[in-house]
């Protein structure tokens, strides 16, 4: 795990620079009409977590992560350069890389998960192997069932309407059914690959159904011989991978909406935050504050108030896990992601710089949860 020098000049410093933001959320958008994209001091710390076996060496970071998400196409252009260098000289220590969007690490079904020997996945373990050079924290991001990839390879996976045919989502996106255990063992050897060249966690974006559950409903015919309920398949997927990924040696995490930490239901797309904070590490809710609805918590304009946003999201995240720590349950520790783009497409909104980006990062710390991501689509952050 890196550690952070004394004398080196804090991130905040350098957040004073103006910079172009992104223009997407995580994972799409969050929206709660329908929609997406620290460590808690209520929380377990990763150290305390549930028995592994005794064969796993699980690399545990011994400082909260404070990271960047890093697409594989920035990975492979000369923008690379200067995110190591804003990790390098501020106070972020991790990285959270793509790692099948835009290059495939290991080949796709129907072949056998073996790694692949493309240029792309060469060159993309060498980097690899320079990031942990520099001692920074690896977070591999794995989009699990909205995967257009996969879903090419596998059409049998997907999604089917009730004539049979391909779903897609109002983006024009099939989906791998969640449903189907057949799938799950795709995404969770890519896992494995990832910690196997030099990753230290996996974590598991989209792992979820599609939002507007009623009008997927009337449009899906569901392949759930089992008859589990939305929540429960996503807990049994994230039990299966949580196994395979920590006798990897490896911690595992999971994104969530935002709302999530909020709500005691699973806002119809199977991300229930009792079920998924038992089973994982790590949890990162999605709390941009462009993304929640007018209204909330009583705010009227949420991306003009960011720091409230984050407070409010904070706050009702611990309190589930302190629900959770008294029953004697295992808790993920919260490690959110915050804003770091302009959502330039809200009214009201702002301009998210360096001010803004503090005030959520303050907010969370207040909340006991030190560790956070920050979410820029096109990876352009203050210099």
């Amino acid at each position: 795990m890196r550690r952070i020098s004394m004398g080196r000049r804090p991130f905040f410093f350098f957040l004073l620079f103006s910079v172009v933001m992104g223009v997407q959320g995580c994972s799409g958008t969050q929206a709660f009409q329908g929609g997406e994209r620290g460590i808690a001091s209520s929380a377990i710390h990763l150290n305390e977590s549930k028995a592994l076996p005794a064969t796993a060496k699980i690399r545990r970071p011994k400082s909260p992560i404070r990271g960047i998400y890093v697409s594989s196409s920035a990975v492979r252009s000369p923008k690379m350069e200067k995110l190591i260098e804003l990790v390098d000289r501020t106070e972020l220590n991790a990285m959270v890389i793509d790692v099948n969007g835009g290059i495939n690490l290991i080949e796709l079904p129907p072949s056998s998960p073996r790694p692949s020997n493309s240029r792309s996945a060469k060159h993309f373990r060498q980097t690899v192997k320079r990031l942990k050079s520099k001692d920074i924290y690896l977070i591999a991001r794995i989009v699990t069932f909205k995967n257009p990839s996969l879903a090419r390879a596998m059409p049998a996976w997907t999604l089917k309407k009730k004539d049979g045919t391909v779903w897609r989502d109002r983006g024009g996106e099939a989906w791998i059914d969640p449903y189907r255990q057949e799938a799950w063992g795709y995404p969770i050897s890519l896992a494995q690959e990832a910690l196997r060249i030099g990753f230290d966690e996996v974590q598991f974006d989209y792992v979820r159904f599609p939002e507007n559950r009623d009008k997927v409903d009337r449009e899906v015919n569901f392949h759930n011989p089992n008859g589990w309920s939305r929540p429960e398949a996503i807990g049994r997927f994230l039990h299966k991978a949580a196994g395979k990924v920590h006798k990897s040696g490896g911690i595992i995490s999971a994104d969530v909406f935002g709302l999530i930490g909020t709500a005691r239901g699973d806002m119809g797309i199977g991300q229930r935050w009792s079920t998924i904070a038992a089973e994982v590490d790590v949890i990162s809710p999605m709390v941009y504050p462009s993304h929640y609805s007018p209204g909330i918590w009583g705010i009227n304009a949420p991306d003009l108030m960011a720091g409230s946003i984050v407070s409010h999201a904070m706050k009702d995240a611990v309190k589930q896990n302190n629900e959770l720590r008294r029953n004697g349950r295992h808790i993920a520790e919260v490690r959110p992601w915050l804003q770091s783009f302009t959502a330039s497409w809200v009214h009201p909104h702002q301009t998210y710089g360096s001010a803004q980006i503090r005030e959520q990062v303050r907010a969370a710390s207040k909340e006991g949860v030190n560790g956070y991501l920050l979410w820029n689509a096109s990876c352009r952050y203050p210099n």
